[in-house]
């Protein structure tokens, strides 16, 4: 199978700066044996970003542009026969990644792995931060003029599980409660397993559906191991719990259609630690599809 590795460099959705570096920094990493196809899409220099936290609406002009571009270049990829893997900038470029793969495969589910279910409005959110309202959007509660490029399929709630979660808005909780979609929080990680809560949430997103959308934001992990993301959550999984998620979704590699690593924030990084679990995880996720390609091709 052949990848498409995008790196979609904004941190336009997060009031703290830095994710926009973290695609072209783990890009750099790959080069030594990712052979295949990749772009990098940057926020463009001249924006005069807003950090202002009592803005409900930050950025949202150039986000909805940003992403407009991004949704185009995955969407062509994605119809021309490649696995696209989308490296983030925060966690709104993902309604760009999600929704173009929603729209070729038509009815798929989304497993979301994040310290944050990410399910604000622009009536809920307390920061503003864009990044906090992207799940939202792709299962289409509220959140329209983030998807207005997008006139397919939105992701169904049904089928669309969070991973991870332990830090929730209390006006989120509200959002959440009757919308359909599950949450595993990182307590139950702890009390059933990894392999039990990844078993669980690939039964709902494959149900009835074409395929699975990845989301892995890496503020899922303990910021002790991993603090180079932007909004740190304490309490976190471990490295090696971070690392079976992606074992187990690699067991699961014939449901997958696209897969994201976001929110990589090379400024807040310690001694590259949160780089270098990134790199693990996409390497790990770009050989298996290499290899699931390399097999596909010997039976013919």
């Amino acid at each position: 199978m052949k990848t498409f590795i995008v790196g979609a460099g904004s941190d336009l959705g997060v009031h703290i700066d830095g994710a926009h570096l973290g695609p072209i920094q783990l890009m750099n990493d790959l080069k030594g044996f990712y052979k295949g196809e990749s772009f990098s899409l940057v926020q463009n220099e001249n924006i005069i970003k807003s950090r202002n936290l009592s803005d409900r609406r930050k950025n949202e002009y150039e986000i909805d542009k940003f992403n407009t571009e991004l949704y185009k270049i995955i969407l062509e990829k994605i119809k021309n026969g490649y696995f696209p893997i989308t490296i983030g900038g925060d966690h709104s470029v993902v309604v760009a990644s999600a929704l173009a793969s929603a729209k070729v495969h038509e009815n798929i589910g989304i497993i979301w792995i994040d310290a944050h279910t990410d399910y604000n409005t622009f009536d809920t959110t307390v920061s503003g931060n864009i990044h906090g309202l992207p799940l939202a959007a792709i299962t289409g509660y509220k959140n329209h003029e983030l998807r207005y490029f997008h006139d397919g399929n939105i992701i169904q709630p049904a089928k669309t599980v969070v991973v991870g979660a332990r830090s929730i808005d209390d006006w989120e909780k509200d959002n959440i409660k009757y919308s359909g979609i599950t949450v595993f929080t990182t307590q139950d990680i702890k009390e059933k397993g990894v392999e039990k809560v990844m078993e669980e949430a690939f039964k709902i997103a494959t149900d009835r559906t074409k395929g699975v959308h990845i989301s892995y934001d890496l503020d899922v992990i303990d910021p002790e191991v991993a603090p180079g993301v932007s909004i740190p959550e304490f309490d976190g999984i471990t490295e090696e719990e971070a690392m079976k998620i992606n074992e187990q979704i690699m067991k699961h590699l014939n449901d997958i259609v696209s897969y994201d690593l976001v929110e990589f924030n090379p400024l807040r990084d310690i001694n590259r630690k949160t780089e270098q679990i990134a790199v693990n995880l996409l390497a790990q996720i770009i050989r298996s599809i290499e290899n699931k390609g390399k097999i596909v091709e010997k039976k013919y």
